[in-house]
């Protein structure tokens, strides 16, 4: 693959990125970029963030909801999601080692090369709110 042609809309657009923890739309970033850039296309961010994902430098999460959320943490982490108020958040859990050593192996003929996991429930914010217990 060709050096990728160096960009401070793009480099914006990471530097934003690697700020947040909350998995942000391309909406989100978008209406922050703006504040930079003022010029700046919904278009350009989109590409950008295709283009980032693709080549492995952030990472796209597709959550069920129809909308892309991004991520610049690329190290491998799970993803818990609140299904009352749609909160993405980081899960510090040891690694599922026995879903893991799949990778690479042959399952019913099929090669597997990684997964994804998410968990749903909701969040302890939530929680809190309606009085119901998030342990």
């Amino acid at each position: 693959m060709p050096a990728l042609k160096y960009s401070r809309q793009r480099e914006a657009i990471m530097n934003f990125l690697m700020t947040r923890k909350d998995h942000p739309t391309a909406d989100v970033v978008y209406s922050s970029v703006r504040n930079e850039f003022p010029n700046i296309s919904l278009g350009t961010v989109y590409r950008n963030l295709t283009l980032l994902a693709d080549i492995g430098e952030i990472a796209r999460l597709r959550l069920g909801d129809g909308i892309d959320h991004f991520d610049a943490d690329t190290s491998p982490h799970y993803h818990f999601i609140c299904k009352d108020c749609g909160r993405v958040i980081d899960l510090k859990l040891e690694a599922l080692t026995e879903v893991d050593k799949l990778t690479g192996t042959d399952l019913e003929g099929n090669r597997i090369t990684g997964h994804i996991t998410y968990f749903y429930g909701s969040c302890s914010e939530c929680s809190a709110q309606d009085g119901s217990d998030a342990s």
